[in-house]
């Protein structure tokens, strides 16, 4: 394997923040949007910051969305973030999008009847696992993440929620699915627990919890 850790590029942000991250907890990353080199390392990371129709369509003009389905099926540990995660649903609602259907289920908008409530969530809020899973080992009641994001995800089975997160409305933060695991928070920009999820990260075999 070239690469322990592949960073899919496909022009969604700021991806140096999350290499900086993989860094402090031991991982070598490269930042690529060569999906060969995705195929031949060791686990991936699915970040992003943008928009969904947009993302989309750089994934499949790199080739980038057939090498994270194939990486998904065959037991690789793949980490999405953010944008990550909500395209890795069936739709959006951003821009009416159509996106991978990695986990089944759809992304909402957040629509809120108190000005004080502002989109996008913007800052650090509580996530609350709700199923045991080897990523999320040692959170404790209390602790908050930081999460930047107008859109949220809503999957089609509560057995594919990992963690939950409320801002006027509870909100998938955490979902998982076999070697697919994501977070609607950013652990990059969440320091200590964030670290720690992705020192885990870095350990996982790919297997969920038994």
């Amino acid at each position: 394997m070239t690469d322990p850790v592949f960073i899919v590029d496909y022009d969604a942000g700021n991806l140096k923040s999350v290499q900086r991250a993989c860094a402090e907890v031991g991982m070598r990353a490269v930042v690529s949007s060569d999906p060969e080199r995705l195929l031949d390392a060791g686990r991936v990371i699915f970040p992003g910051v943008g928009a969904a129709g947009s993302a989309m369509r750089s994934l499949s003009r790199a080739g980038l969305d057939a090498a994270l389905k194939s990486a998904i099926r065959g037991g690789k540990p793949v980490l999405g973030i953010c944008l990550g995660l909500q395209i890795s649903m069936d739709h959006s609602e951003e821009q009416d999008t159509r996106t991978l259907g990695i986990v089944p289920g759809t992304v909402k908008r957040f629509r809120f009847d108190r000005p004080e409530l502002k989109i996008p969530h913007m800052g650090w809020n509580e996530v609350r696992p709700v199923r045991a899973h080897p990523l999320l080992e040692g959170i404790e009641p209390g602790d908050e993440f930081y999460f930047v994001h107008g859109y949220y995800p809503v999957p089609r089975r509560n057995e594919d929620v990992c963690a939950l997160t409320h801002y006027e409305t509870r909100f998938a933060s955490a979902v998982g699915w076999g070697s697919y695991f994501a977070t609607q928070f950013h652990p990059e920009k969440s320091g200590r627990v964030g670290l720690r999820l992705l020192e885990k990260f870095s350990r996982w075999s790919g297997a969920p919890a038994s």
